[in-house]
């Protein structure tokens, strides 16, 4: 017999016994059967191969997933192992029956009764007792001693050495906290009945009091908890899971944490000065991650399910939200967060990072105020959204300034600010406002500058438009790894928009629209820099001319160097930009370091 607890992505858990060999698949005949598309007819079996258990995948679209990995065959399976096939979770509880006529502790014919091992398994949810039954050895824990003792005085063949556990998956063991959080937030929810209420309707801390109240009475009922637990610690972790963000709502509020990665239910990582690092935190389930994506959208007017299994939203501080759930991610609802800083960022923290030299800092302020327009491209997490707010808070106050995002982002001072958001699809497929629409609508409402967060298609071309038609000083993003490659996404980019232009008309009219283009990257210790501030210069040759105005050099020293030109942009007034600008070389200082990034 093989005992599985089942947990399904509606909030549905079940422990069911199956006879062996268990089929498992869509078709009716199956002895577990789960009415999915990413289920097969006949999707995997679970079967004995002499003394083991083993699973093998039968060429189901979506595979099977044991702890994690996708497998084609995968064995011994032991107690604690989780299974994920489409819709459901299965974590084996009970790999066999617990019967024997002979005496406890020995077979017929003498050998260590193999029952006892599995009894060893069982009580603590050990993941390696197919190599604890070799070594003789098996971790300290309480529920497992009796059957220890009773085991060394059965046979004088194997003496079992008692060790420390490690290397146990989180919350397999039936005693842990992670256990009776999980018991208990499912028995929280039950109490609160979100699914049938308005919540909506109550705010946020009249909702996490009511919960605090009914996991209160729940905690002062329960029987199970031990008294070692912390019950204030866990009623916090509770109802953050239940009510808010779980796990990651003290990361939120910390000031060293960059970026929130959530892999997988028990899966946490964070950045923290340019530095991945993994936390020994997780949700309860799956569900409880799919809970804090809806938490998150629900109240923005967007929608994660199946049909549209992607999503970008924002938190109330600003911070950027993107969420993946299955069928696209495998393992389970993955959720990234970027956090922004809370206070209004200027020059002055770029300089202070060592992002950038003094003179480059004078320049970009000057182009901004002398409307010069401005394309900032890098790689993800270089910095270009933060570099994009502080020269967006350079423009002269008293000028009209439209934002578009898809996810509103940018955090402008100006009192003379009008600020757009992009609109995915409702459920019937209607009422999408792209980027693009919003770009040509801002063209009707007297905009001075317009700030597009990021180009990622179409809109390139209206983008370039306006530049080109009156509203010079605009600025915007992209992705590209060097200016010459912002050039060439451009011309891709346009080319998406289905216009039927020849390649020079397009590179004339970005050549005419883009006067600079500011790279930035993030370097391999986390320093996030501004690499290089190109000039383009118009056409030659049928091809974009450009120059380089400042770069950053590693060698021999790091440093930021002008490059000695002087910008064409500022032929009519050479004097607004001094020559020691663009002569002079900065020697950065070795205590700068990624610590030192603007937060």
């Amino acid at each position: 017999m093989l005992e599985l607890e089942l947990t399904f992505e509606d909030g549905r858990t079940e422990c069911r016994r199956f006879a062996l060999p268990l089929s498992i698949g869509r078709a009716p005949e199956c002895a577990l059967s789960l009415r999915s598309w990413r289920v097969a007819r006949h999707h995997a079996l679970i079967q004995m191969r002499g003394e083991a258990l083993y699973l093998e995948d039968l060429g189901g679209l979506a595979g099977s997933h044991v702890n994690g990995r996708r497998v084609a065959q995968y064995g011994p399976l032991l107690v604690g192992d989780e299974i994920v096939i489409g819709p459901c979770r299965a974590r084996i509880l009970k790999t066999a029956e617990l019967t024997s006529c002979a005496p406890r502790g020995t077979q017929g014919d003498g050998e260590p009764d193999s029952n006892l091992f599995q009894e060893c398994e069982t009580a603590v949810g050990h993941n390696n007792v197919a190599e604890a039954k070799v070594c003789g050895e098996f971790p300290r824990t309480p529920q497992l001693q009796p059957a220890i003792d009773q085991l060394n005085r059965s046979s004088g063949a194997i003496q079992v050495e008692i060790r420390p556990q490690q290397g146990a998956r989180p919350g397999t063991e039936p005693n842990t906290a992670f256990h009776h959080r999980r018991r208990l937030h499912k028995a929280l929810l039950e109490a609160l009945d979100l699914r049938r209420r308005d919540i909506l309707a109550l705010s946020d801390e009249a909702l996490r009091m009511e919960a605090s109240e009914a996991l209160s009475r729940i905690i002062a009922d329960d029987g199970e908890l031990p008294p070692e637990v912390n019950r204030e610690q866990l009623l916090k972790e509770i109802v953050d899971e239940a009510v808010g963000l779980g796990p990651i709502e003290t990361l939120l509020a910390d000031p060293t944490v960059s970026e929130i990665m959530v892999n997988a239910h028990d899966e946490i990582f964070v950045e923290r000065s340019g530095t991945l690092q993994r936390l020994h935190r997780s949700f309860t389930s799956d569900q409880a991650v799919r809970a804090v994506i809806d938490r998150i959208v629900a109240p923005l007017g967007r929608r994660v399910d199946e049909s549209s299994p992607m999503v970008d939203a924002r938190l109330k501080d600003g911070s950027r939200v993107n969420a993946v759930i299955p069928p696209v991610a495998l393992r389970g609802p993955c959720l990234t967060i970027r956090k922004f800083p809370q206070r209004r960022l200027s020059m002055d923290d770029l300089l202070a990072a060592g992002s950038l030299d003094a003179n480059m800092a004078q320049f970009l302020s000057l182009c901004v105020k002398t409307r010069k327009s401005i394309l900032v491209s890098g790689g993800t997490g270089s910095g270009k959204t933060t570099l994009l707010n502080i020269l967006s808070n350079c423009i002269p106050e008293g000028e009209r300034v439209i934002t578009i995002e898809d996810a509103a982002e940018l955090k402008l001072h100006h009192e003379h600010l009008v600020s757009m958001e992009s609109r995915p699809p409702n459920t019937e497929g209607k009422g999408k406002i792209e980027i693009r629409d919003l770009v040509r609508n801002a063209l009707r409402m007297r905009p001075d500058r317009i700030i597009v967060g990021e180009c990622r298609g179409a809109e390139a071309f209206d983008m370039l438009a306006a530049m080109n038609t009156g509203h010079e000083g605009s600025l915007t993003t992209l992705h590209a790894n060097s200016p010459r490659d912002a050039l060439s996404r451009l011309e891709t980019m346009i080319l998406m928009a289905g216009m039927d232009l020849p390649l020079a008309a397009i590179r004339e009219h970005i050549a005419a629209a883009i006067d600079l283009i500011v790279q930035q990257a993030r370097l391999s210790d986390g320093r996030r820099l501004v690499v290089a501030i190109v000039e383009v210069t118009g056409m030659e040759a049928g091809r974009i001319q450009t120059q380089d105005l400042f770069s950053y050099r590693q060698l021999p020293s790091p440093r930021f160097e002008g490059c000695g030109v002087q910008p064409e942009c500022f032929s009519d007034a050479p004097r607004l930009v001094p020559a020691e600008w663009m002569n002079q070389v900065t020697v950065l200082e070795d205590s700068i370091s990624s610590d030192s990034w603007p937060s």
